[in-house]
């Protein structure tokens, strides 16, 4: 069992999902039940399966979870895009997410790598 609190990636994840409650507060109100919703959601998934990986005691169940996590990950960046093309965030928040969502992929990846498994 690993300590996902101590893990860098669940942290990053967190840091991301509260980031991203921030950004849709600003999308417009119709969108609450739409992209507010479901980006929300998924950004609340990807520390989810790391922690909830990480409390299994097989590896092989870590690997699982953290290629549901590395999912959620690439459905909240669609999402992102989704809003930067209705121009319903800035920019620079765009840029933000973007960037961090990368970074965040390539440590789960490589978290994934280093489990192992064959």
């Amino acid at each position: 069992m690993h300590r996902y609190k101590e893990l860098r990636v669940w942290q990053k994840a967190i840091d991301l999902a509260v980031e991203v409650y921030r950004i849709t507060e600003k999308l417009p109100k119709e969108e609450r039940y739409g992209l507010i919703s479901q980006m929300n959601r998924s950004a609340v998934s990807i520390p989810s399966n790391i922690a909830k990986g990480a409390g299994r005691n097989l590896e092989k169940d870590f690997n699982n979870f953290l290629g549901i996590a590395l999912g959620s990950s690439f459905e909240l960046d669609t999402q992102v895009i989704i809003s930067n093309r209705l121009e319903y965030i800035k920019q620079q928040d765009f840029e933000y997410l973007e960037n961090e969502l990368e970074h965040l992929q390539n440590m789960i990846t490589k978290l994934k790598m280093s489990l192992n498994l064959q």
